[in-house]
């Protein structure tokens, strides 16, 4: 038995409770994208793949419909896919277990992924549905979107006659977004050898933190736990006689991290004083951060004398103050918009393998100035530079202008305040969209971004709201069926 059956409108959660079943992680697309092409031919339906696994799916205007402009349905195929420490299902291979409570959809010990599942699931029940008005639909569905928005940069559009677009990638009803921030992908490596010393084994872990999707969370300034471990290695090796032997935080770049772990080797006979100070930094950002992360908490646990692999003191006090000194969080906020991030910076993940090697941190940078982002960029390479390192950049895509004219948020508008009774928010966001690059691919393209309540994208929290998705699907399905 389906969990979503017996939910309105149905057809919807019948293909999102397909797209959940398929895993379809950032990088594991093959699956999610030959799907939508095997449904577009059951459906008669005119369908092209490209290499890079996009899909893009016509459905001829319904009767009557033929003079009216062409719309474009957009969204994106891939979910950033996250699950709990303890979590058993393997999403590489596995797909979700959905549950429901109340009036909301969540994924067992993962991420849900309605972010942007429950675009594809509108888009599919649309080009399936035969008693419904619209003009003549193209829908674009891109791989990656999560990871640098290689599907919409790799994508040729050159087909596409419509020039009105719906991109279904927002996560909060009534809203509609009109603009967004540019960014781009930046690692920082710092080389740093690995020697073998004898002492006692530590590991030490940051967990308990809220985390949360890097553009629309950033300015709620929850802890990052790369940047917080950075913080406890400067505090312990500035005072202990520390080597590194591994460090891994973070499961993307875009995410603020929730936990990170690393291990060390310290002198014998230092362990008390680890303690004290482990304790003692706790203490101190549990007060920083009591009302935004009220479960974080720092761990150690020694597992014995052993000779490993590790950097030297010298290394992994370099190391500790190279973390130490990175960049993170709200860098400026807009003078134009209020409320808004201007520009801002995730350290993502970080990693040091346990043969040494490198250190490696990745950025998620953002700002709706593209010459602020290219200041930001510079700066932490910069940081890593007077460290020994090196950095580079990619990724790299345009923000989403604002359209003085558009008669697609115009018509938009007008609907929304017939059927509701009141105006929508009409906002600019921090996160990026692939509406920047689409639109530098379409000239004169009229964009709007929406969709239905999802809380705590991007993390094991996810959940999706059964009422808005149908409220959102009523929306779509008038303003597709109103001419003009």
């Amino acid at each position: 038995m389906r969990i979503l059956e017996g939910l309105a409108p149905e057809r919807v959660f019948y293909y999102f409770e397909e797209i959940c079943g398929i895993p379809h992680g950032s990088g594991n697309i093959e699956k999610i994208s030959d799907y939508l092409m095997d449904f577009a031919k059951e459906k008669g339906l005119f369908a092209k793949q490209d290499e890079l696994k996009n899909v893009i799916i016509v459905k001829p205007a319904t009767a009557g419909y033929e003079e009216e402009p062409a719309v474009i349905l957009q969204g994106h195929m891939d979910m950033v896919a996250v699950k709990k420490p303890d979590c058993a299902v393997d999403m590489a291979k596995e797909g979700l277990k959905l549950a429901v409570t109340g009036d909301k959809i969540y994924a067992k010990d993962t991420s849900l992924g309605g972010d942007d599942g429950i675009a594809v699931a509108y888009a599919l029940a649309l080009l399936e549905a035969e008693n419904l008005l619209h003009p003549k639909l193209e829908v674009v569905i891109t791989v990656d979107e999560e990871v640098g928005m290689d599907g919409a940069r790799g994508i040729d559009l050159s087909s596409l006659t419509g020039r009105r677009m719906l991109n279904l990638d927002s996560e909060e009803e009534g809203i509609f977004l009109t603009s967004c921030a540019g960014g781009a992908r930046m690692e920082c490596r710092l080389p740093i050898a690995a020697h073998e010393k004898e002492g006692v084994l530590c590991r030490i872990s940051v967990e308990g933190l809220a985390g949360g999707h890097s553009g629309a969370e950033i300015h709620k300034e929850r802890g990052n736990a790369n940047c917080i471990m950075g913080r406890i290695l400067h505090g312990l090796s500035s005072r202990l006689p520390l080597c590194l032997k591994s460090m891994e935080g973070g499961l993307a770049d875009n995410a603020i991290p929730r936990q990170a772990v690393c291990e060390v080797v310290l002198k014998k006979g230092e362990e008390e004083a680890l303690k004290e100070q482990l304790l003692a930094l706790e203490d101190d950002i549990k007060k920083e951060l009591a009302s935004k992360d009220k479960d974080f908490q720092i761990t150690g646990l020694f597992t014995g004398e052993e000779r490993a692999f590790c950097a030297d003191e010298a290394d992994t006090r370099k190391a500790a103050a190279f973390l130490a000194a990175l960049p993170n969080g709200v860098q400026a906020m807009s003078a134009d918009v209020e409320g808004l991030v201007e520009t801002s910076l995730n350290l993502g993940m970080v990693s040091y393998p346990a043969d040494g090697g490198e250190l490696r941190c990745t950025f998620s940078l953002r700002s709706c100035i593209e010459s602020a982002k290219q200041a930001l960029m510079e700066k932490v390479e910069a940081v890593t530079l007077l460290a020994g390192g090196s950095s580079s950049i990619s990724g790299d895509y345009p923000g989403w202008a604002y359209r003085l004219h558009s008669p697609l948020r115009d018509k938009m508008t007008a609907l929304y305040e017939e059927m509701y009774g009141k105006k929508p928010r009409l906002e600019a966001i921090h996160a990026g969209l692939e509406c920047g690059i689409l639109a530098a691919k379409l000239e004169g393209l009229d964009c709007i971004s929406f969709g239905p309540d999802m809380q705590n994208i991007h993390t094991t929290e996810e959940t999706l709201s059964i009422s808005s998705v149908e409220r959102v699907w009523d929306y779509l399905v008038k303003l597709l069926a109103k001419r003009g």
